[in-house]
């Protein structure tokens, strides 16, 4: 059996105008200047108090827990308010074709919350897909490889025969301490380049890419 982890925001979902507009209003709710539109989007990916963390480096315990909740507050009045995270390009065919093959089980690696990334997979019917979640309720933020290390452990899959799909290189790092490959994906939140130096092989430009590039991974045939 083969696992496929998939990365949510920024792989499967560009969801960067709800993460960049929930995290503007979130410090000016504490009345903090917000953070650069480049700065915020090099967090997608951490888990929610991480992010916020690197964001404000001064904020002590307290303010960080404030900048999660207005955080959530925000993101949650955008998407009742229909703030679209739509899909990119090729993703249901790519999920439908790797889940269609009897050797190959999807799961899903994600800084999001449980709550999110289940709205999420609702809202564009893809949640049947996917044998395992693993969210930012269930293990510590990415780079930390737990959420690969007990996606692989419920599924009964081997770390040479997981692969992690992700466009940052928070999932490419996690994929490697976990002994697990990454599939950098170049449409998302950072440069190709910095995937391929934290280990991303290979890098694939669109949707279409995947599942060539998935079976040259187990054929060998990978450059």
């Amino acid at each position: 059996m083969k696992l496929v982890l998939f990365d949510c925001d920024g792989t499967l979902v560009d969801s960067q105008h709800m993460i960049v507009g929930s995290m503007t209003a979130a410090f000016m709710t504490l009345g903090r200047e917000p953070p650069p539109r480049d700065d915020i989007l090099s967090i997608v990916g951490l888990s929610l108090p991480v992010a916020v963390g690197q964001l404000d480096p001064a904020a002590d315990e307290a303010r960080v827990a404030a900048l999660v909740d207005a955080y959530k507050a925000a993101f949650f009045e955008a998407r009742t308010g229909g703030l679209a995270e739509p899909l990119y390009p090729g993703t249901v065919a790519a999920i439908t074709t790797l889940a269609a093959r009897e050797d190959v089980i999807l799961g899903i690696a994600t800084g999001k919350s449980r709550r999110g990334l289940e709205a999420i997979l609702a809202h564009h019917d893809l949640r049947d897909y996917f044998a395992v979640l693993k969210t930012a309720d269930d293990a510590p933020s990415k780079p930390h490889p737990a959420m690969v290390v007990d996606a692989m452990a419920e599924l009964g899959a081997e770390p040479e025969r997981t692969v992690v799909v992700g466009d940052t290189v928070f999932d490419i790092q996690m994929a490697r301490a976990a002994g697990a490959r990454g599939i950098g994906v170049s449409w998302g939140y950072h440069p190709p380049q910095a995937l391929v130096q934290a280990g991303a092989h290979p890098v694939i430009d669109h949707f279409d890419d995947l599942v060539p590039a998935f079976d040259r991974l187990f054929s060998g045939e990978a450059t």
